[in-house]
């Protein structure tokens, strides 16, 4: 991991197992569809699919599986599984808190999430009013500029470049959970401060500039940015 840590002046967030702790949500709903065929979600499984757009999920669990399913049949039933209980993903520990220093000190930031809008507008139910701070949001799996989802880095530079002062990417600084993120945020040309689930092996944050264990824990003054006042 990378420890020289430069100045930036915009921050762009995933949201998945960052913002909203979807993640598990996300195995309970999985593991729901799975149990009809005998089969068990397991970590080192869900860990690959970290980061990617839905229908290249469906399309992978499918055949890891061995499912007697299209892929589109697949996606109809995790998303009629998530749309149950997603409304009720709660934030991660320091994610408010980091939200609302970056709004209060006039530092922009944009959400680039491999969900789609309407899942997200699921997701944030509860959380509306802190969503409303993001100058704008890209919806991987729903957005058409964005070509190949993560580790690709198109959302990022998309993210980017949809900011007014368009900034160069080595100003943005990216936050992810996942490795697939971290690679697109790094092959974007970012810096990417990585908080992963704790099983997430160290080698899988190489591409990090920074790896933490809660956005608690997070530090602006080191890439430039005001300082947490407590």
């Amino acid at each position: 991991m990378a420890q020289n840590f430069k100045s930036v002046t915009h921050c762009i967030f995933d949201m998945d197992g960052l913002l909203l702790d979807t993640e598990t949500l996300y195995t309970k709903a999985t593991q729901q569809i799975l149990d009809k065929y005998g089969k068990t979600y397991t970590w080192e499984v869900k860990m690959t699919f970290m980061g990617l757009r839905h229908m290249e999920m469906c399309q992978r669990i499918v055949e890891i599986y061995e499912l007697p399913l299209t892929a589109e049949e697949y996606s109809k039933l995790q998303r009629e599984v998530n749309s149950k209980i997603m409304k009720n993903a709660p934030l991660l520990p320091g994610a408010e808190r980091l939200l609302r220093h970056l709004h209060t000190h006039n530092i922009p930031f944009c959400l680039a999430t491999s969900s789609g809008e309407e899942m997200v507008e699921i997701k944030i139910t509860n959380h509306r009013e802190l969503f409303k701070l993001f100058h704008h949001r890209v919806c991987g799996s729903t957005d058409p500029e964005v070509k190949q989802g993560k580790p690709a880095p198109d959302i990022f530079l998309i993210a980017a470049s949809r900011f007014p002062d368009k900034p160069d990417p080595s100003k943005c600084l990216v936050f992810e959970d996942a490795p697939n993120g971290v690679k697109a945020g790094h092959s974007a040309g970012m810096q990417v401060v990585m908080v992963p689930d704790e099983r997430v092996p160290l080698e899988m944050s190489a591409l990090a500039t920074q790896r933490l264990r809660s956005l608690e824990e997070f530090q602006p003054e080191l890439y430039g940015l005001p300082p947490f006042k407590n």
